[in-house]
């Protein structure tokens, strides 16, 4: 029994639950379109800064948006996504990969690459949890420009007692989201109506302690 190198959720083997799993996939799948989605907010902000006169700065404006130029430079996504596409090929012991032409192009391989040994990744790769949380600060970074934020997680409330045939709990995270009247596990999709969230605080809180 290991700690989820993104969340710290107890599991039972390797290094991300399934939740947060789902999440790093979720991120890389995205990264391309996210990219793309940068290039609309290349041009600076034309709103005068707070404090400005009517005639505005005396100096020009730059004529992009240096924080989105940094992005979809060459040391922005791509050379984060490639950097770890690289230091996954070397985990792997394979040949370094093989170099690409243009960085929508390099982006798309890049993200690609890493989304298909995402099982791998999870369960057998000690860096999973840093790779998750520079993808998760990625993400955000592009969402305060872009305004693209992830949706609210809702509030977590614990691993998910169901029991398998095998007589195996389910063990993935729990959350109720914001205003819910339903909790449904996104692992096993086992759903927990209000009447019934007494019992499973109880189990959860049971579960945890056996764990423990």
């Amino acid at each position: 029994m290991t700690d989820c190198g993104m969340c710290e959720t107890p599991v039972e083997h390797g290094y991300l639950c399934p939740g947060c799993t789902r999440a790093l996939a979720d991120r890389l799948q995205r990264m391309p379109r996210l990219y793309t989605a940068l290039e609309a907010f290349l041009a600076p902000s034309t709103a005068r800064e707070p404090g400005a006169g009517r005639t505005g700065r005396a100096e020009a404006p730059l004529p992009v948006s240096e924080p989105v130029l940094n992005l979809r430079g060459p040391g922005g996504i791509v050379g984060i996504l490639e950097d770890w596409r690289t230091a996954l090929h070397a985990a792997r012991r394979w040949a370094p990969p093989a170099p690409a032409v243009g960085i929508p192009n390099r982006v798309a391989l890049a993200s690609t690459a890493l989304l298909h040994s995402i099982d791998w990744i999870s369960t057998c790769w000690p860096e999973a949890g840093d790779l998750s949380r520079e993808m998760r600060d990625l993400d955000s970074d592009i969402a305060s420009i872009t305004g693209a934020r992830e949706r609210p997680r809702g509030t977590r409330l614990g691993p998910c007692p169901a029991e398998h045939t095998d007589g195996t709990l389910c063990g993935a995270i729990l959350r109720l989201a914001p205003g819910g009247q339903l909790v449904t596990c996104q692992w096993c999709t086992t759903t927990y109506p209000p009447a019934t969230w007494t019992a499973l605080r109880d189990l959860i809180h049971h579960d945890t302690a056996q764990a423990a």
